[in-house]
């Protein structure tokens, strides 16, 4: 079997995500989904307006599973297979904004997943990497990314805990997944004046949302937000091929 980090999936995308008739479908719905659960959410209302843009562009039901896309613009997560799932809007929405994220960032995902949180990224810089250690899944998610055209994700089959070294430091990263704690890989990738945010603790206890910043000398400081539920970060003590 191959080991699940060697395999890097590049891909020659088709110009212009405008292009791609998904992002003409269901736009009303989009809209909704942003001015209901987001933008006016009573608990965190967001202002932020490139990241309200970018979640009224993306097509979300493009990454649901067939049988389940007459829930995509609901605020839910939604079952992808192999026990993981897309995130509800809201809090891709919210995680989003805390990134601060700027255009010429270099960002850094673990947990590709569907792929919808990856696409919500380049809507907003030049520069995406993403690493899923299920290989069915980010294979599935590769394909939705390269034919809605998104020319600035990369994509790595591989174990999230050794972040993707070949292309350290990153501007900004996000987990979406729980480890029990912060991985020291993810902080010794991080660039001065970066940031992170992922949700940490183990999925039997409570999980919290935490934004972890580097000053430029290299400090970290953490700030813990909010309790979240998260699906567990996967490849810590896993064997290859193992999911």
């Amino acid at each position: 079997m191959r080991p699940l980090y060697s395999l890097i999936l590049a891909f020659i995308f088709i110009a212009g995500a405008e292009q791609h008739p998904a992002f003409k479908e269901r736009v009303n719905e989009r809209q909704l989904m942003v001015s209901k659960y987001i933008e006016k959410d009573p608990h965190m209302p967001m202002e932020n307006g490139a990241v309200l843009e970018a979640m009224r562009r993306v097509p979300r039901h493009v990454f649901v599973p067939e049988e389940l896309r007459e829930f995509a613009y609901e605020n839910r997560p939604l079952p992808i297979g192999y026990n993981q799932t897309i995130s509800q809007p809201a809090i891709v929405a919210h995680m989003t904004e805390l990134l601060e994220i700027e255009a010429a960032h270099k960002v850094l995902e673990i947990g590709t997943g569907s792929g919808y949180q990856a696409a919500v990224l380049a809507e907003l810089c030049h520069s995406v990497y993403t690493v899923e250690i299920i290989p069915a899944l980010g294979e599935r998610a590769a394909m939705v990314l390269r034919d809605l055209g998104y020319d600035q994700i990369r994509l790595r089959i591989g174990n999230g805990y050794e972040g993707w070294p070949e292309h350290a430091p990153f501007d900004r990263m996000i987990v979406t997944c729980a480890p029990d704690d912060i991985p020291e890989t993810l902080l010794e990738q991080l660039a001065p004046e970066g940031r992170i945010v992922i949700p940490v603790g183990n999925p039997y206890e409570t999980q919290y949302l935490v934004v972890v910043k580097k000053n430029s000398k290299g400090r970290i400081i953490t700030e813990k937000l909010y309790p979240v539920r998260f699906v567990p970060m996967l490849g810590k003590t896993m064997q290859s091929g193992e999911y």
